[in-house]
């Protein structure tokens, strides 16, 4: 069942399964403002029965990060260029970057598990799109760049924060400054990828994988979820404490006394 389809991101779901293509494989999956904004759509159609979402990109790259066209001093049709961003207040800036994260935002949900399928190259943004998700699946082709300080920017779409948990500070420093390439097998060391496969396997293993995710009760999974993410912000008894809370409320309802 396709939920949506415009500028370049089809959403589609099937039972508890939904995935969402970056589908303009001609520009490698370069990302605009427009797309942006169909991916934080994308996070408000999902039917209340989905439970894993996979993100995906067409043809031979995830993405290739930011349009260059964002660049020009033109822009893109109908949109602040960078040129005009810089010469907004910054109240009017900080909100327009704030829309721009939205499309990076919902993959970590606590109702949902997000897999980025990776492939090729995921640069910048695409690279931030893939650290949004909880979990990424890469083929043995796939190349991730941080390229937006070499561009005299910074990594603004959400990225920094799952990429520091991931690797520590020292080494996301490194990726970010020297923007060079993090290929497959690094990335799996350094646990950017939970698992790197052949690129003709890369479907069949996000398959599997959802499928895994798929077979603990959902409740059971979100409050997991919920008590892994919020272990890094407690001491060591407050999350004891978040883990007694969490399993009374798992018993409660497994012997039916929940609200």
């Amino acid at each position: 069942m396709t939920l949506l389809e415009k500028d370049g991101v089809r959403v589609t779901a099937d039972a508890e399964v939904a995935t969402v293509t970056l589908a303009h494989p001609a520009k490698r999956n370069a990302q605009t403002p427009a797309m942006w904004r169909a991916l934080a759509e994308a996070g408000r159609v999902l039917p209340g029965g989905v439970r894993v979402v996979v993100l995906r990109g067409e043809g031979k790259s995830f993405s290739a990060g930011l349009d260059r066209q964002a660049f020009e001093p033109e822009g893109f049709e109908g949109e602040p260029s960078f040129l005009d961003m810089a010469r907004g207040s910054e109240a009017e800036l900080d909100a327009l970057i704030a829309e721009y994260q939205e499309a990076f935002t919902w993959w970590r949900r606590p109702d949902l598990l997000s897999i980025a399928a990776v492939q090729g190259h995921a640069i910048g943004a695409g690279f931030q799109l893939a650290l949004a998700c909880d979990l990424r699946v890469c083929a043995q082709d796939a190349q991730f760049a941080m390229r937006e300080t070499s561009l005299g920017l910074v990594p603004d779409l959400g990225g920094t924060h799952p990429l520091v948990n991931l690797v520590g500070t020292a080494r996301a420093l490194e990726m970010c400054a020297t923007g060079r390439f993090v290929h497959a097998d690094e990335a799996e060391r350094l646990g950017l990828a939970n698992l790197v496969v052949a690129p003709d396997e890369l479907d069949g293993a996000v398959a599997d994988l959802s499928a895994a995710l798929l077979a603990a009760p959902r409740n059971a999974v979100v409050e997991t979820k919920v008590l892994l993410a919020g272990a890094a912000g407690r001491g060591y008894d407050e999350q004891r404490a978040a883990e007694r809370a969490a399993q009374g409320r798992r018993l409660r309802d497994l012997a039916g006394l929940g609200d």
